[in-house]
């Protein structure tokens, strides 16, 4: 057994979220974590919602969160009210400033978990009001910045240790089995949030022909790039980039962004068309650098199970962290 404070927050068997994946991490993917033992995450992504709706019943019964693209929420604040009416077990927010909607979350009683991606950040996270802050790498798969999960995780750590030893500490990006989670663990983490692995199961929206490509790939084949957010013109600050598989799209226009701005009203819909078709050439497939680490699709129970029973063997079987 591997017991954390974030496996006493969330009465969870396993310290192990899953990351809250917009397109892909729908209720099915959510309430198989859950109901193997971790706490599964819907991806709310920009706010739509509808699919939000429509992905929490999905979920069941099974105690689930939701997790939101924080800087587009502010004309999308229906699909958090929406979720927070669903009882979820956390809120997620993600890319940019948590506060305005700290004390809208802290008012529903739903634990507020924030994903950051510098010191700084995590600074500003913890004065929000974060019950968890998620510290994810850039291996992460999806958008994310440039820090590597090594340093960043036991910077934050140090720093909430001193200043807010309240807030659980998680960690993000290439975690994808049981090393993964141990390693989180040692580097002073109180449990791992997974993206690229969970995106590889049975349950995840994942079309076919990318999880085909991811398994065909290696960590070496991905690249954090702007090319997918400049063709969908999706206005994403520019501090933040996206790590994809390089295909032959990031091929034509990773190195000419400008040239995919200019072009954008005719490659915009043939890269939107591509993705809704699930074609891994025309689009994008947005895994992390744990491709590497997929080696087939498996149900996401079977593969949060596994994990958690790999760390406790590599940590000496088991685990109590106490800040």
């Amino acid at each position: 057994m591997i017991r954390t404070r974030l496996t006493e927050l969330f009465d969870l068997e396993h310290p192990v979220l899953s990351a809250p994946m917009a397109r892909a991490g729908g209720g099915r993917l959510a309430a198989a974590v859950s109901r193997a033992g971790g706490l599964g995450l819907i991806g709310g992504g920009f706010g739509d919602a509808d699919w939000v709706a429509r992905e929490f019943e999905r979920a069941g019964d099974a105690p689930v969160g939701c997790g939101f693209v924080t800087w587009a929420l502010g004309d999308r604040l229906e699909a958090l009210d929406l979720a927070l009416d669903r009882r979820p077990r956390a809120i997620l927010l993600s890319f940019g400033d948590p506060a305005p909607y700290a004390s809208r979350i802290a008012r529903a009683g739903v634990a507020l978990i924030v994903q950051v991606q510098t010191l700084r950040d995590a600074r500003r996270a913890a004065d929000s009001g974060a019950d968890v802050i998620v510290a994810q790498g850039a291996e992460a798969g999806g958008h994310g910045e440039s820090r590597g999960l090594m340093t960043l995780v036991p910077e934050i750590g140090d720093w909430l240790a001193e200043n807010a030893s309240h807030v659980i500490l998680v960690a993000a990006g290439g975690v994808a089995d049981g090393r993964g989670l141990a390693a989180a663990l040692t580097l002073g983490a109180e449990g791992a949030m997974v993206g690229s692995r969970l995106w590889a199961s049975r349950e995840a929206l994942t079309p076919d022909p990318m999880h085909a490509a991811a398994i065909a790939a290696t960590g070496d084949e991905t690249l954090r790039t702007r090319a997918p957010d400049i063709a969908r013109a999706v206005p994403w600050p520019r501090r933040y980039t996206v790590r994809v598989l390089a295909n032959a799209f990031t091929d034509r226009w990773h190195d000419d962004q400008d040239g995919l701005a200019a072009r954008a009203r005719v490659e915009g819909p043939r890269w939107r068309a591509a993705f809704e078709a699930g074609d891994p050439q025309g689009s994008s497939t947005f895994v992390g650098e744990a491709a590497g680490l997929i080696t087939g699709v498996r149900p996401a129970g079977d593969l949060v199970s596994e994990m958690a029973a790999e760390a406790a063997a590599l940590l000496g079987g088991g685990w109590a962290l106490r800040r």
